[in-house]
């Protein structure tokens, strides 16, 4: 009803009553309504705070809100609604937004003074960021939210203040916020919370030293607690950090707090496990502080070897029972120092003997006899040592000490050192050494110790044994030791092993061990006494081989005079191997002898030939024996000696072919093939070889023998008959070439050949059937260089048609100068079936080079058969500028064109190419500087050249050229055919010659047809013009460009009245219609002032008109102007009067729909429940909010 009664107010209260706050707003926005939001708020908040606050939040949400936020929330908080207060600002301060702060601010303040729990969750949400966090901080901490104000404060005084609170600060949440502050401000909260009550907050210091040990630094915080001598919390912390460090200062303190705190099992573990503590400093604070429980210093001493520290701590303190217990349990392996310690205090020696007993095999013995021979008490092992060898043992170490102990007591000691198996010679014999040197030697030979005993035996000048012992062992590396030249004692040893060693051994691998120790020592005069000593003096060796092998290259080595005797004395020798070493010691006569005694012929041949070097004896031997072999040896001499007959003569002696390529080679050097001949013919009987064969068909081309050379190639197959024919080639022996290679039917090898011979029409048959470009080439070039041009033309066509070959055959002609008959040569092969594209632009080449008359005919007609490029290159380089456009017109190169036209003009422009090409460029600079081309040299052709152009070129570049050329008249055709594209440069050019040419038509219907262009400035050039129509135009352009005043008083000025009169009526002012009124009485005109008053009848007020014309006696000009006037305003005032009647029926029947809505409302009223109590209420009553007083 109130929305057809348009009963506004009503409909807004409805809607706010019923909640409907959306269509409120929508409703007070379609009838353009602005509803009294304060005064319905007001209404709402005493009847229902929940709508109230709902259409807060709806006021809000609005562009621009009607009522200010501030204002809605002091409505609330007037009427303590801090419920509503704060669901409003919640929902309002959603954006989190910089200009919000004060809200933001004002929100948590409220909660923190009554609802602190309220305030606490908006903080946990993390909803707000721009608030005064010093303000909540303190508030905060005012109403017991410890932890809230930490994460507020920014200054450490007030952080230290509130972080002592901690009975009421959840530890986790304070745990986590230490990880937002810096070491050093961490470390000052952790001093003060200890400072204040140690025993309540060293948990939680602890926790958080844990928690942020890499942040903080495990220094700072040991230090802390250190200062406060809290050794458990030194306990605690270094405990959790103690995996993670390797510290060494850490795991003492960590190991020093345990020890403090009683937790001995601990110290235990970590001296057990870790390997970062120090040992030296641990062990001293252990022993200060005398632990019952001696294993935290037992297990730092066994790992860091502090054993003989313990000991004497351990049996100064009178703790005997972890003695026993170290050495049986933890580490038998110690127990030799143990023992040495404990001798060293005088510990009673039943207790050590003990000792050693409990642990027996588990004892190391080296070690432990270490320690009591040092202290000279190895009797206190004998029961030990019985035990162990009764028991079975095998350890040389326990035998050492059981030999050393024999020998000192004297026991029938070589009895032991030569029957026992098991102790170390080396150890028992050097200890044999000061108190015995026989047995320190029975116990080094007993155990092969050979540098021992040979220091032992020279140490006290016991030669012969030392000499006896070498000779026994066989061992080279002892005779290379004692044979030392730097050896001060070699002389006594080697006349021991002369006189007495080797004459008493009766094994010859001692003797042939001995000699070849010597040969090894460079020992060679000593050693030929010992060999003809054992030799040559009929003793058991007087027949072996090896010792006469021995004697004679001794000799060879060290006196080769006596060798010629020994060859003759000696017959068991081995013959071909001291004949080579006598040859390699460069003994020849000797080692001649050596073969020929031996019946070795061809070694005694090698030896004359190669090291006497004497042919003569050679070939008295050779033929003396009459063996092959040594033939074939002779020949080799004499053939390296370069006597290549005598070598052939040999070698066919010999009936030797297996050194025939060096014959050959040989031969064919000294050029004897008339004796390689008579080689190759007993070669040919012995072996059926190719290469033999061709070397004898070369030898008889050699030799002139071209009869010999047709019959042999008739009868013999396998010749390789190219090969020789390309040698006889190469060597200029033509006709037996021509004949080889007829036969082969090498046509083109008999091409060239024929060409040597000087037979070329019998060489153009052959290239024929050889149909190859190379011998075409050959043959066709040097039928030109003989000026058999006609053959050499039948040879070019077939060379031609080869694209590869055409460029050498070009080359070739020009190069002799033969021009005519190369292109003769290239019109011919237009016609083939096989012409290509470089015949037609080699032949284009060469027109341009020397027949320039025929070119453009023939690019005209071959131009798609022609390499353009190249043609281009050539073109260009002669300088023939009219077939170079047109080959870049070809190519589709038109900017290339384009330049080669206008650069070169009178020989290649033509106005109709031109045109043709110039639309086609790509480089836009081109046009335009084809209209400077053609300004210059064609003017009148512009105009053409610019219509072609149009639509590429840009139109007010033109016109620049053209003004800058003052030339601009020259092309008005084409600016009048631009002009619809209303561009500035071209409408002010046509504008300017219009105005040249005094065409004021022209001109009026350009700038009313075409606006683009500076009108002010053409206004204000012909406003003065001589001619009045151009000033008409100026008056038009400035009415255009609403410049009214200039316009009326130009027309004015002219005395144009009309113009005048229709500018003021279309500018709209009536300032400007009542001046020129005024300046019609002023000047007496009373028509215009009559038709100035119809003109401007909108513009003129009717009191105005009145009053000018009963004051300036024109009352009568100014009676048609008021009838007009008068009949307006009747006609207006019977319109208001239907209007008003119509309005105010329409509110009578609005007052009778608002009586009938009242008495409705206050029948509802009457039906509603009482009303609920306020929430200061639920406040003054103490009672809490129906949802518990929580903020949700």
């Amino acid at each position: 009803i109130y929305l057809k009664a348009q009963a506004t107010q009503k409909v807004v209260t409805a809607f706010a009553e019923r909640g409907q706050f959306e269509e409120l707003v929508k409703y007070s926005s379609q009838v353009g309504h602005k509803p009294d939001y304060l005064y319905i708020m007001q209404s709402l908040l005493m009847s229902n705070p929940q709508a109230a606050a709902k259409l807060a939040v709806t006021i809000a949400q609005q562009e621009g809100p009607p009522v200010d936020v501030n204002t809605i929330t002091d409505l609330f908080l007037q009427r303590n609604m801090i419920r509503e207060a704060t669901s409003f600002l919640l929902e309002v301060l959603k954006p989190n937004l910089p200009e919000q702060a004060m809200l933001q601010t004002k929100v948590l303040e409220i909660n923190l003074v009554t609802y602190p729990n309220v305030a606490d969750a908006i903080l946990a949400n993390n909803m707000f960021t721009h608030y005064d966090r010093p303000r909540v901080a303190q508030l905060c901490e005012k109403a017991g939210l410890y932890m809230r104000a930490l994460q507020h404060y920014t200054e450490l005084s007030d952080i230290k203040r509130v972080i002592i609170n901690t009975h009421a600060i959840e530890p986790q949440a304070l745990v986590e916020f230490f990880g937002t502050l810096s070491p050093d401000w961490a470390l000052s909260c952790l001093k003060e919370m200890l400072s204040v009550n140690v025993q309540q907050n060293l948990q939680l210091v602890v926790q958080i030293a844990k928690e942020y040990t890499e942040q903080i630094g495990s220094k700072g915080i040991i230090e802390l607690l250190e200062s406060f001598k809290t050794y458990e919390g030194l306990y605690f912390y270094l405990g959790s950090y103690l995996a993670f460090s390797e510290d060494p200062d850490v795991h003492f303190k960590y190991i020093e707090a345990a020890t403090k705190t009683g937790q001995v099992k601990e110290v235990e573990r970590v001296t057990r496990e870790s390997n970062f503590f120090d040992p030296e400093k641990t062990k001293q604070f252990l022993m200060e502080a005398k632990l019952q429980d001696a294993r935290p210093l037992i297990n730092v001493c066994d790992r860091f070897d502090l054993i003989r520290d313990l000991a004497l701590y351990l049996y100064n303190n009178n703790m005997l029972k972890y003695i026993e217990a170290y050495v049986q349990k933890v580490n038998p392996s110690k127990a030799p120092e143990i023992v040495g310690a404990l001798l060293d205090v005088e510990c009673d020696e039943e207790f050590i003997s003990n000792l050693i007993l409990s642990v027996r095999s588990l004892l190391p013995v080296e070690p432990l006899v270490a320690e009591c021979e040092k202290r000279n008490k190895m009797k206190l092992l004998t029961t030990f040592l019985d035990h162990l060898v009764s028991e079975g043992s095998t350890d040389a170490h326990v035998h050492n000490a059981l030999g050393k102990i024999i020998i000192d007591s004297n026991n029938n000691p070589e009895h032991f050192l030569t029957t026992n198996p098991h102790y170390d010679s080396e150890v028992v014999g050097k200890y044999c050494e000061k108190r015995d040197p026989n047995l320190a030697c029975v116990a080094y030979k007993r155990g092969q110790c050979d540098d021992a005993l040979i220091g032992c035996t020279n140490k006290n000048s016991m030669f012969k044994l030392q000499a006896r012992y070498v000779v026994e062992r066989m061992d080279l590396d002892l005779w290379a030791k004692v044979l030392d030249p730097e050896s001060e004692h070699r002389r006594q040893l080697i006349d021991q092993v002369v006189s007495t060693a080797l004459p008493e051994s009766k094994n010859p691998e001692q003797v042939s061990v001995s000699v070849k120790a010597f040969m090894t020592a460079d020992l060679p005069n000593e050693l030929i006494e010992l060999l003809e000593k054992i030799v040559l003096q009929n003793s058991a060796f007087s027949g072996n081989p090896n010792l006469q092998n021995l004697l004679i290259l001794t000799a060879i080595k060290a006196d080769g005079s006596r060798v010629m005797d020994y060859i003759n004395r000696l017959d068991h020798f081995d013959g071909p191997a001291v004949g080579e070493i006598a040859v390699g010691s460069e003994l020849f006569e000797e080692a001649y002898f050596i073969y020929k005694k031996f019946d070795l012929h061809v070694p005694a041949i090698k030896v004359l030939l190669e090291n006497i070097q004497s042919i003569e004896r050679a070939h008295e031997y050779a033929t003396k024996v009459e063996e092959k072999e040594c033939w074939s040896e002779l020949a080799k001499s004499q053939l390296a000696g370069g006597n290549v007959k005598d070598a052939i003569a040999s070698y066919i002696r010999a009936d030797d072919e297996s050194n025939r390529d060096a014959v050959i080679a040989e031969a064919k050097k000294s050029d004897s093939y008339e004796d390689l001949v008579k080689y190759l013919k007993m070669v040919r009987s012995k072996v059926k070889e190719a290469s033999v064969d061709t070397e004898l068909a070369y030898s008889y081309a050699k030799i002139g023998q071209i009869g010999q050379l047709e019959e042999f190639i008739v009868s013999t197959p396998g010749v390789n008959l190219q090969s020789v024919g390309d040698r006889c080639f190469d060597e200029g022996i033509f006709e037996a070439s021509k004949i080889i290679f007829t036969s082969l039917s090498n046509w083109g090898r008999l091409a060239s050949t024929l060409v040597k011979l000087e037979q070329y029409q019998a060489a153009v048959e052959a290239a024929r059937k050889a149909n190859s470009s190379k011998t075409w080439k050959e043959v066709c070039f040097a039928c030109v260089d003989k000026e058999e041009y006609r053959l050499a033309q039948l040879c070019g066509l077939s060379i031609i048609v080869n694209a590869d070959d055409l460029e050498d055959v070009s080359e070739f002609y020009q190069g002799r100068g033969k021009f005519e008959e190369l292109i003769s040569l290239m019109e011919a092969g237009l016609g083939l079936e096989r012409s290509h594209m470089g015949i037609f632009t080699e032949l284009g080449i060469l027109y341009a080079k020397y027949k320039l008359d025929k070119l453009m005919e023939h690019l005209k007609l071959f131009s798609n058969k022609i390499n353009i490029p190249r043609l281009i290159r050539v073109c260009e380089e002669q300088m023939h500028w009219k077939a170079l456009s047109f080959l870049y017109v070809q190519y589709d190169e038109y900017d290339n064109a384009a330049t080669v036209m206008m650069n070169h003009s009178p020989e290649a422009w033509e106005h109709i190419a031109f045109k043709d090409v110039a639309v086609k460029v790509s480089n836009a600079d081109l046009f335009y500087k084809a209209i400077s081309f053609y300004l210059e040299e064609h003017p009148m052709m512009l105009c053409d050249l610019l219509a072609v152009l149009s639509s590429r070129i840009d139109h007010a570049r033109v016109v620049d050229v053209m003004r800058k050329r003052e030339h601009l008249p020259l092309v008005k055709p084409y600016l009048l055919s631009v002009q619809q594209s209303n561009l500035v440069a071209v409408n002010e050019a046509v504008n300017d010659l219009l105005i040249e040419e005094h065409d004021f038509e022209g001109l009026r219907n350009s700038i009313e047809t075409y606006d683009n262009f500076d009108q002010l400035q053409l206004a204000t050039r012909i406003e003065k013009h001589e001619i009045m129509e151009f000033r008409r135009i100026a008056t038009l352009i400035y009415k255009k460009s609403l410049r009214w005043r200039q316009s009326m008083q130009l027309s004015v000025d002219d005395k144009l009245y009309k113009d005048a009169m229709e500018t003021a009526a279309q500018s709209g002012e009536r300032e400007l219609a009542e001046e020129l009124l005024k300046g019609f009485i002023k000047d007496g005109n009373k028509e215009c002032f009559a038709a100035c008053l119809y003109t401007c009848y909108d513009l003129i007020k009717p009191d105005v008109a009145l009053e000018l014309a009963w004051m300036n006696g024109m009352t009568d000009h100014v009676m048609p102007y008021m009838i007009q006037v008068m009949r307006d305003q009747t006609s207006k005032l019977d319109t208001l009067m239907a209007e008003r009647a119509e309005r105010k029926k329409s509110e009578e029947k609005k007052d009778e729909g608002d009586s009938q809505q009242s008495q409705q409302s206050n029948m509802y009223a009457q039906m509603l429940p009482p009303a609920l109590p306020s929430p200061m209420q639920y406040q003054q009553q103490g009672m809490m909010y129906p949802n518990g007083g929580q903020y949700q």
